[in-house]
């Protein structure tokens, strides 16, 4: 919604809304929120909401939140009477200056550098997640909700009502889902975004997973995102689609041979530095057991036949130009992933880094978490795209997990602890 905050409290006023959730994301990706009455957005509007961020990096001060006034969504699966609805925010320090560690501020800055230099972009989410069936004591379990495969229907496909159900969702609060299936693994799903502004797709990925869990419970079931839960199937993936344009020409083509020598060069900056960002697309011990198996990628390449390339070029007649990048999982931070995502691939451009024909299955992806940290922790380029704080706190916790699977005498029991409830 594209109004003024006066019109959004007028709007407040006339539809019953009784709670305002301010959303916003922390450093690892995870959605947060304070909820105020309608009497206090005025306030927020003006002044901020203040918070206790101690448990944000932030020494002996509050932040504000302010909300985004274009960002305003009515939660559907709340009562009609009593509405809510949810605002993403902006945070701040109390001297009004952008709070460092605020990854969507950092991606609005970014973006709107990119203009200035004649380039818009858009980008979409294919995400991929697991449903599981409730004990007798409502608590997840690792039974999967059917057994059907890729594409299966009823009564093979148990999860299409679940699917439709939060498709609704998605539409009715403008999140705009294109399309939904059922995936290869048992009780796998997927739903697949129409292409948007960077921050918004970022929005709409962070919002897309809380729905997904909140109606897959009010159906009695638990969904999960966690990259790889079952040893023996498929893992989920994050695929994330670009579309760019430069002084309104599309970069990509529909195949190989129409993309344009900035195309080319955007991608083959992407795989220069993919193993320096993979730490921060795929943040998770259990991340790295989805690489090579079914189709998920294992080696630094690009094609448009390849049914398991890191980078694909969709050809199908009609399609808007698109690269597609299919290494992310869900776990996690999508502003960080596509703030690194697009330096990587005009930094390509800038360097005029036509290389694409040098990357074939020599080059691997990083294969554990401990390799992809250290890689991260000596890249330059990471160095120059995000502060040190987000850096330094993503890593920490990287070799924190490291550590305790290390130390962990079941391996997969402590996958499933430490992830299964969570992601």
């Amino acid at each position: 919604m594209n109004n003024t905050p006066k019109e959004l409290l007028k709007f407040v006023s006339e539809n019953d809304v009784k709670f305002i959730r301010l959303t916003f994301c922390d450093v690892f990706g995870n959605l947060k929120n304070i909820a105020v009455m309608p009497n206090e957005l005025e306030q927020a509007f003006v002044n901020g909401i203040p918070f206790d961020a101690a448990d944000f990096g932030v020494n002996s001060s509050d932040l504000l939140l302010f909300p985004d006034i274009s960002t305003l969504s009515v939660m559907p699966w709340r009562p009609k009477s009593g509405r809510v609805v949810r605002f993403f925010c902006s945070l701040k320090y109390p001297d009004g200056k952008d709070f460092t560690d605020d990854m969507r501020t950092n991606l609005i800055d970014y973006i709107n550098e990119l203009r200035l230099n004649g380039y818009s972009c858009e980008m979409g989410t294919r995400c991929e997640f697991y449903l599981f069936n409730l004990d007798e004591k409502g608590e997840p379990t690792l039974i999967p909700h059917d057994n059907g495969g890729y594409l299966d229907v009823a009564p093979l496909d148990k999860c299409e009502n679940v699917r439709r159900e939060i498709c609704l969702s998605l539409e009715e609060m403008g999140l705009n889902p294109k399309s939904s299936c059922h995936k290869h693994g048992p009780a796998q799903n997927e739903i697949d975004f129409r292409a948007n502004e960077p921050v918004n797709a970022a929005d709409d990925m962070v919002h897309y997973k809380t729905v997904v869990k909140s109606i897959s419970a009010q159906c009695g079931l638990f969904a999960s995102f966690m990259p790889k839960p079952l040893e023996n199937h498929h893992g989920s993936a994050l695929n994330i689609s670009l579309s760019i344009r430069k002084n309104g020409e599309h970069i990509f083509g529909t195949s190989p041979e129409k993309i344009t020598e900035n195309g080319r060069c955007f991608i083959s900056g992407i795989m220069r530095r993919i193993g320096e960002i993979t730490a921060f697309l795929n943040p998770t011990v259990n991340s790295y057991k989805r690489f090579g198996v079914g189709n998920a990628p294992q080696y630094v390449n690009c094609s448009e036949k390849n049914c398991a390339p890191l980078i694909r070029i969709p050809h199908s007649a009609g399609i808007t130009p698109r690269i597609e990048l299919r290494s992310a999982d869900a776990a996690c931070n999508p502003y960080i992933a596509f703030r690194l995502i697009l330096s990587a691939g005009m930094e390509g451009i800038k360097s005029r880094d036509n290389m694409i024909s040098d990357y074939d299955k020599s080059i691997q992806l990083p294969d554990s978490l401990e390799k992809a940290v250290q890689i991260s922790r000596e890249s330059d380029f990471v160095r120059r795209c995000l502060p040190e704080s987000v850096i330094g706190r993503m890593m920490n916790y990287a070799e924190y997990q490291i550590e305790n699977y290390k130390n962990s005498t079941d391996k997969s029991e402590f996958e499933q602890k430490f992830y299964f409830p969570y992601i």
